[in-house]
């Protein structure tokens, strides 16, 4: 059901208002996530085209790789 509702967009080449601001705020949030981080540029692209793409599940992605990535900096501070 799910695939042809995607279909359907790609078809008429339209996208409900909603889904597309659901969208945007995806992206800022990642933005939002990043921006702090000491990463390459390319690295930050990545992940906006991830989310980009994939949406909530690669959205579900990048807050995990951050949390671990916190998790063992963290643990690799002297005391």
């Amino acid at each position: 059901m799910v695939r042809r509702a995607v279909l359907v967009f790609v078809i008429l080449g339209h996208t409900p208002l909603i889904l597309l601001v659901c969208l945007l705020g995806l992206l800022y949030l990642t933005w939002w996530d990043l921006r702090d981080e000491e990463l390459e540029p390319q690295v930050k692209l990545w992940w906006f085209l991830l989310v980009f793409l994939t949406n909530v599940v690669g959205y579900a992605a990048l807050r995990i790789w951050l949390a671990v990535r916190r998790r063992r900096a963290g643990a690799h501070r002297p005391a």
